[in-house]
């Protein structure tokens, strides 16, 4: 039952540093590019 306990803590802990880091990236504005993806696919790609 210990065991629980401990993996409940541990994955609880990983949710919320991972929370952490998208609101950390969201205010940074990592997110903020709504343009471009819609228009990639016009582009052609650069042939080698």
């Amino acid at each position: 039952m210990e065991i629980i306990y401990v993996l409940l803590s541990v994955s609880l802990s990983i949710s919320l540093l991972f929370l952490g880091i998208f609101i950390y990236n969201l205010r940074k504005g990592q997110f903020d590019d709504d343009y471009t993806p819609s228009v990639r696919i016009l582009f052609d790609d650069k042939k080698k």
